[in-house]
């Protein structure tokens, strides 16, 4: 840590200043501290302080901006793309500034924290700066992932070259009911959207919001057999080659 963060006193930092600490041991920026750069990490702040670390530096309000993602992490893409459809308003495949300002009020409301309009637009802008990697202005789905800190791929826990018919329908049967969330035998909506996401990004990690809208309308145009717009459980094991459970 350099001399200027050190002369700081206890509470002085804003988010950014917060961020650009963490960057310094996030070395390949993949939006976690690995156990060796962790021990280090640890080490100079706690020299500083034996307080709850982000808490030295961050008010109130952006302490809970940074720290909601570990209290309440996503384990479900299905939750994480419907947030992202709520939010993404004008189905552009971005977050814009504004867009996620609303996502922010909302989140502020949610859990009873009240903020000022001038307040919630500080908060947008260090967000942007902290989160948009790429500086173009909007936020991609990678982007808010890190934000939300979405939970490993479900997907990854299988094998995807499982060696007889039984394993293959086995996992698929695991893997149809994690996606079916609201159990109609059916996927729809952001059922569809969080499998695409989820199996797209078993071959090509961070995904774009355009591209997984691509991808969505591939699946659909291939599985959806009856053209409900949805992907049926019969439609689905279809696709893949198998025969799913009655």
């Amino acid at each position: 840590m350099d001399s200027s963060a050190r002369g700081l006193p206890p509470g002085s930092w804003d988010a950014a200043g917060f961020w650009q600490v963490w960057q310094r041991f996030d070395a390949h920026g993949r939006g976690y501290i690995e156990e060796k750069e962790l021990d280090a990490f640890l080490h100079q702040m706690s020299m500083k302080s034996g307080t709850d670390l982000a808490g030295v530096f961050l008010s109130e309000d952006e302490n809970f901006l940074l720290l909601f993602r570990r209290e309440s992490p996503l384990d479900s893409s299905v939750e994480f793309m419907q947030i992202w459809r709520q939010y993404d308003a004008d189905g552009s495949g971005f977050l814009s500034a504004a867009e996620l300002q609303d996502f922010l009020r909302d989140l502020f409301l949610h859990q009873k924290k009240a903020v000022s309009e001038g307040k919630l637009a500080e908060y947008t802008e260090t967000m942007m700066r902290v989160f948009d990697k790429n500086k173009d202005g909007r936020l991609d789905l990678n982007d808010l992932a890190r934000i939300l800190a979405l939970q490993e791929n479900f997907l990854l826990q299988f094998k995807m070259d499982a060696c007889s018919t039984e394993e293959r329908r086995r996992d698929f049967e695991k893997i149809f009911a994690h996606y079916d969330v609201s159990q109609t035998g059916a996927l729809e909506g952001p059922e569809v959207d969080g499998f695409v996401k989820d199996m797209m990004e078993l071959v090509q990690p961070g995904i774009r919001g355009v591209d997984l809208d691509k991808f969505r309308e591939s699946l659909l145009r291939h599985c959806d057999v009856n053209k409900d717009g949805k992907i049926q459980k019969s439609e689905l094991a279809l696709c893949l080659g198998l025969k799913a459970n009655p």
